[in-house]
């Protein structure tokens, strides 16, 4: 597809629980003829072929995490721990979702004890210099990742609509370099994570500081030109400041094992729609006959 290589990297399980809630806030499970829930993987493919279509790679790979606990839960008991388990109706389409990936021969990378956000970012690390990259996620976390050879898509409201971040959009957006987004989260916390940061240092004030000292090292060594208050919120709450920034940064050095080879994007037709009718899905069969076509045509 194209003379230059282009990585389309989805962040499968957010896609998938996007798609899922979806749905199913109105009651549609979209069950099929053996009582499987399907409204999660029918919504992964639709969003997955629009992000196709959008960025028209040569290469794709879906990124999973692997069970609720992660290194990160070593670290910090309460990491991520204010989050409810998955619905019933959810559970079964996990692995639903990734046979529905493996039908379109492209692989599914997750490894055990990391999150899917560290399969992103070591497969950024990895083919650097082999290809162009964009990522596909509801995780702004993602964006620390990003730099000349990378672009972000953060999905909107429907299908097929992005706020489509390139580093230098991050910069105007938020006056500060995509890896500091690192340092202003050590400090500020992260709820939906449910890491602290430094108590009573806020959002605006984390990137005040980090736009001013661009790291938290620099940060720490100039604490006597902060404000009073500033100070002795840093001083007393170094353990975490310093904890949560581990948290908070993607492990970009995860013992992920693939090659650029096996993602390219080659659909067998015959076996995707064999997949799409045995699970009963609705409405997708046509969007991969879309993308099929476009793949061709280029």
């Amino acid at each position: 597809m194209g003379k230059e290589n282009h990585l389309l990297i989805v962040d499968g399980m957010a896609l998938l629980f996007r798609s899922f809630f979806a749905t199913s806030v109105y009651g549609h499970y979209m069950v099929n003829s053996k009582g499987i829930p399907t409204n999660a993987v029918n919504g992964l493919l639709k969003h997955l072929f629009a992000a196709i279509e959008y960025v028209k790679p040569s290469h794709v790979v879906v990124c999973w995490d692997m069970g609720s606990k992660t290194y990160r839960n070593e670290l910090f008991q309460e990491y991520k721990s204010n989050r409810p388990e998955a619905p019933l109706e959810m559970q079964p389409q996990f692995q639903l979702a990734k046979e529905a990936i493996t039908a379109l021969d492209i692989p599914n990378i997750g490894l055990e004890g990391y999150e899917a956000d560290d399969c992103i970012g070591t497969l950024t690390k990895k083919f650097a210099d082999e290809t162009k990259m964009t990522i596909i996620t509801g995780d702004r976390d993602i964006l620390q990742l990003l730099n000349d050879q990378v672009d972000v898509l953060i999905f909107q409201k429907g299908i097929g609509n992005y706020k489509h971040y390139k580093q230098n959009v991050f910069v105007e957006e938020f006056g500060i370099d995509p890896q500091m987004l690192i340092d202003v989260k050590a400090l500020m916390g992260d709820s939906s994570d449910n890491y602290p940061g430094v108590k009573g240092i806020g959002e605006k004030t984390a990137y005040k500081l980090i736009g001013q000292y661009k790291s938290i090292q620099s940060l720490l060594e100039n604490l006597t030109e902060l404000t009073k208050g500033q100070k002795a919120k840093i001083e007393n709450d170094l353990e975490m400041l310093h904890l949560s920034r581990q948290l908070a940064e993607i492990n970009c050095k995860v013992p992920v094992e693939c090659s650029l080879h096996e993602m390219k994007l080659s659909i067998d037709e015959e076996k995707a729609f064999s997949m799409i009718q045995d699970y009963e899905l609705k409405g997708i069969r046509n969007l991969l006959s879309n993308i099929t076509n476009v793949k061709e045509a280029m």
